[in-house]
């Protein structure tokens, strides 16, 4: 991926001497080379959870809204190793679940949360949900996140909770309501089942899925050992505003991207 020689506007990026950048999303592409970029992305971001130890199984998917046809988005193949997807591997599926490119099937949970959460959030382009061990520990104390570290800031009055857990996600009504519990915020916990988080790129939202999981894993280990002390709701805000956003999830992600593209390069085939 390419970079252009800017310097982010944004709290926690102190000026930069003349001469030097840091690395930003490309703009002003075309339909093919932003789908190759999210496709990429997607393929990345696999391999990264199978490394963290978030598959279960074949639960757990992340999606991409195809740039041209909006109305679709790309998906891993139900069954298949994150481990082992490549671009190639990704397929594309409508919100009406027609299979339109690709050799393998969706899964149905996949189909049925992606594609209503995709459809109430026009502004989102990715959508991150696995089966991932402490995410699913907290899900089951129906609460939302506390503000008690500094990257659990991120998600402060940002995150919304779905209550109403009624087995395994088959059909798109239920998928709505999770698209109404999550509403304007960046992730929503699943009680009785796990995270799913939003992003504007693949990168935002497969960061916050795996910054939401260890966060989940720091509030589960403070409240054994006792009682976490709050960060003020003030506080909270201006850390959540300096360290979230599209342009910081998509850059957190980068230093994980560095290390799977250098070390696994077959998953750009």
């Amino acid at each position: 991926m390419t970079t252009t020689p800017e310097t982010p506007t944004h709290a926690s990026v102190a000026a930069l001497p003349e001469g030097v950048f840091l690395p930003l999303p490309q703009q002003n592409l075309s339909f093919e080379e932003e789908r190759e970029v999210r496709k990429q992305e997607l393929a990345a971001a696999f391999r990264l959870f199978a490394r963290f130890g978030f598959s279960e199984g074949v639960a757990g998917h992340i999606t991409a809204r195809d740039p041209e046809n909006p109305s679709a988005f790309w998906v891993n193949p139900f069954g298949m190793s994150f481990s082992r997807i490549r671009v190639s591997d990704l397929i594309l599926v409508d919100h009406d679940g027609t299979l339109l490119e690709g050799r393998r099937p969706v899964n149905n949970a996949a189909f049925c949360i992606h594609s209503e959460v995709h459809r109430a959030r026009p502004d989102v382009v990715a959508a991150a949900h696995t089966h991932s061990v402490h995410g699913k520990a907290f899900s089951s104390l129906g609460v939302p996140l506390l503000p008690i570290t500094q990257d659990a800031c991120a998600f402060y009055d940002d995150h919304g909770v779905y209550s109403d857990y009624r087995g395994v996600v088959n059909d798109t009504e239920e998928g709505r309501r999770i698209g109404a519990a999550l509403g304007d915020g960046k992730a929503v916990v699943l009680k009785n089942h796990g995270l799913l988080t939003v992003g504007a790129s693949v990168a935002e939202a497969a960061w916050y899925f795996i910054t939401m999981e260890r966060s989940c894993q720091a509030q589960l280990l403070a409240m054994a050992a006792g009682e976490p002390r709050l960060i003020d709701s003030e506080t909270a805000l201006t850390v959540r505003d300096q360290i979230s956003g599209p342009l910081p999830g998509w850059f957190q992600f980068r230093p994980l991207w560095d290390q799977v593209t250098a070390e696994e390069p077959d998953l750009f085939e």
